[in-house]
Formats: structure tokens, C-alpha cells, sequence
């Protein structure tokens, strides 16, 4: 059962103050732990939704063979998700379903990724999701391909969160350790360098 990866980060950093998935953590950029945690959960075919800043992602971020798309208009999530959902699509030979990352939360664990993987074998759910021991929210998510069309309901800067949130029949959840926060204002940043990681 091959699953995608599917990682947003076209985001315009508004309150980050700069690119993103440029800020470095651990002395990488953030996006780059993003990538390993799917790297080392074994997902061999990976989409990257660039939007704002994409020129100066493209050339400071060590890529392997991930494949990038632009979104010329990345003023909301649902349009990037959309746009990355029809990449996966197009990917031979077809996979089952993707994983969705946010490209701003840098200690997504590959354990959780393979959790999520592992729950879709065992349940015919068609999203499932994470709920961490410590709260917060709740990415990454997995959609089978069959679902992919509850993206297009979603709109704005939430994604499918409030799709999902109407219709929690869909939804199947893994409950897992830690958490997985955001970064979205240097502070932020500075408190996941102080803390250990997850």
C-alpha cells in the first residue's frame, strides 16, 4: 500500500517576519526536518507546494528527488493543498492515498508518519489522523485517494480541518505521544530550540 507525501509550504510567513521554511532550527532549515521525517518514514514519492519566497527555497534547501510545483495564487492553504492533491494524482504508478505535512512544523515525527500508514492497512477509513498526548493540532493527516474530493470543499487558510470537523464519520484517529507545533513567529522557533526534541 504506497502512500504519498504532500508538503505545503507556500505559506507568506506573515507573522514570521521571513521566509519560513528558511528559519533554521538545529542549524537546518525548518522544511529540511519536515522532509527527513518523510524521508525516514519510507515514502518514496513527495510533492512540495511552493508559493511565496519559492526562488530562494528552491536554491537553499538540499532536495533529493522530490517533486515541486508552484501555487501562483498561495494566499490560502486549500488552494495549495488542492494544487498538490492533482500532482499526486498524475504520480505512476498510482498511490493509495498521501500524507499532508505543514512545512512549518519542523519536529513532525516519521514514527507518527508510519503510524498513520500502518492504521490505513487495518481500516478503511478515509482520513486518519493524529491525536497527540499533549494536545495541539492535529497534522499530519492521511487521505486515501478516494477521499482526495473533500479538498475541494475546503476554502481559506484551514484546510480540510473544518470539512472533517462536519463530517467526523470520515475520520479515524491515532492517538500518539508528544505533540507537533507550529512555527509561526520567531518565538516559536526559539522555544523549539530550547526545548529537546520531541
Amino acid at each position: 500500500m504506497r502512500f504519498a507525501g504532500l508538503v505545503l509550504a507556500a505559506g507568506a510567513s506573515t507573522r514570521f517576519g521571513s521566509p519560513k521554511a528558511l528559519a533554521r532550527l538545529d542549524g537546518r532549515p525548518i522544511l529540511e526536518h519536515v522532509l527527513d521525517a518523510v524521508r525516514e518514514a519510507g515514502i518514496e514519492e513527495t510533492v512540495v507546494v511552493l508559493g511565496h519566497a519559492a526562488d530562494e527555497i528552491e536554491e537553499q534547501i538540499d532536495w533529493l528527488d522530490e517533486r515541486r510545483v508552484r501555487n501562483p495564487d498561495p494566499r490560502h492553504l486549500s488552494s495549495s493543498l488542492q494544487m498538490g492533491l492533482s500532482v499526486v494524482e498524475e504520480i505512476e504508478p498510482p498511490v493509495r492515498g498521501v500524507i499532508v505535512l505543514l512545512g512549518d512544523q519542523p519536529r513532525t515525527r516519521p514514527e507518527v508518519i508510519r503510524a498513520l500508514m500502518a492504521a490505513a492497512r487495518s481500516s478503511d477509513r478515509p482520513v486518519i489522523l493524529p491525536r497527540y498526548a499533549e494536545g495541539g493540532g492535529s497534522n499530519p493527516v492521511l487521505i486515501r485517494r478516494e477521499a482526495f474530493d473533500l479538498a475541494d470543499e475546503a476554502s481559506g487558510d484551514h484546510g480540510i480541518g473544518p470539512v472533517l470537523d462536519e463530517r467526523p464519520e470520515l475520520v479515524l484517529e491515532v492517538t500518539v505521544e508528544g505533540s507537533n507545533p507550529d512555527v509561526d513567529t520567531p518565538a516559536d522557533l526559539a522555544a523549539l530550540e530550547a526545548a529537546e526534541p520531541a
